[in-house]
């Protein structure tokens, strides 16, 4: 059981910083348009989002290994629990990763988009990359709500 909770705070904590980069992600898109095309600001911030895409990256794989290790670790580990159901009672775990897939979706089209800018290639306007910004937020209220509610 210690075992158990450990991987699951781990998986949490790299979960939060995965999702802090996918939250921070499209606000630098948003400071490379406002910036107008300034060569020193866009190269600084090409640069700190290349970084942040990069470190998202890791959070992300580190995440994804130990939530398959809190799925599946009770069939390898002895003692191992497991709080996904199978069978009936999963639909809210099929809903929960639906959404995780759309996050991940949403990271990697912003990391095109930057390694674009790098490309020279233009952005979409400040105003859609504002509603770009707010799209994880309320992919993560739904993720959250389903892992505390499992309403089905």
């Amino acid at each position: 059981m210690q075992a158990y909770l450990w991987v699951k705070t781990f998986h949490l904590v790299f979960v939060m910083a995965w999702i802090a980069a996918a939250f921070y992600l499209p606000r630098i898109l948003i400071n490379l348009v406002e910036a107008g095309g300034t060569p020193a600001v866009q190269a600084r911030l090409v640069l700190m989002g290349c970084r942040l895409y990069r470190f998202g990256h890791v959070m992300l794989g580190l995440a994804l290994v130990l939530g398959l290790v809190l799925w599946m670790g009770y069939t390898v580990i002895t003692d191992f629990p497991t709080m996904a159901p199978m069978g009936a009672g999963a639909g809210w775990l099929h809903a929960k990763l639906a959404l995780v897939v759309l996050l991940v979706v949403h990271f990697v089209f912003a990391g095109r988009w930057l390694k674009g800018v790098d490309a020279g290639r233009a952005l979409p306007s400040t105003r859609a990359l504002r509603w770009f910004n707010e799209i994880p937020v309320l992919l993560l209220v739904g993720v959250v709500w389903l892992v505390l509610a499992k309403p089905f």
